[in-house]
């Protein structure tokens, strides 16, 4: 059994190598993998139309260079039980492609939009189940239709609420327990 799961983590670092290396070159960024799996970190020329606009640095009018900041989340890793299983209700429920493994697979695109960004305290009871260390939050466009759609697969799934000039929120949980909201912005 150990040797197994040895073969696995091989295969997997190998396939997250394969994948971070994909988009290193595709994005044109070094990417910097965990334990002794690091890439050099190399800048390979971005293409023409990169996908990834280089926004020169603003200056104060002090003159001053304003600090550089992140342009959004890159990726959402957590552990699961069973990943292959739950990759693959994420996909079939929720739409939301994994990270590819092979050349010609495409990675989920979100669309540009608010992203809420909390730490909490870790006392909280808003994930639910104290010992659940996160929550995914995802934007929706039409709350009703995704609600209609997770029930209809028997997914259990709470009455929307609404908050005046925030939006339609609602939860449900995977199927290992982690919690999910969805939020359709007002």
């Amino acid at each position: 059994m150990e040797a197994f799961e040895y073969r696995k983590e091989i295969g997997m670092s190998l396939q997250r190598r394969q994948v971070l290396q994909l988009l290193t070159s595709a994005f044109g960024v070094g990417l910097t993998l965990s334990r002794n799996e690091s890439m050099a970190a190399q800048s390979p020329a971005a293409p023409a139309s990169s996908a990834l606009p280089k926004k020169a640095a603003a200056k104060h009018s002090s003159g001053e260079t304003e600090m550089e900041k992140v342009a959004g989340i890159g990726g959402l890793f957590f552990r699961a039980r069973d990943p292959d299983a739950l990759g693959k209700w994420y996909a079939q429920h929720l739409g939301i492609n994994l990270t590819p493994t092979s050349e010609g697979g495409t990675v989920w695109q979100q669309e540009a939009g608010p992203t809420a960004f909390t730490p909490f305290s870790e006392k909280s009871t808003y994930f639910g189940d104290p010992n659940k260390m996160w929550m995914v939050n995802f934007r929706v466009h039409d709350m009703d239709k995704m609600v209609a759609q997770l029930r209809a697969a028997g997914i259990e799934v709470k009455d929307p609420e609404t908050y005046p000039k925030i939006g339609r929120f609602t939860r449900l949980h995977d199927p290992e327990g982690n919690p999910i909201e969805l939020w359709q912005p007002e």
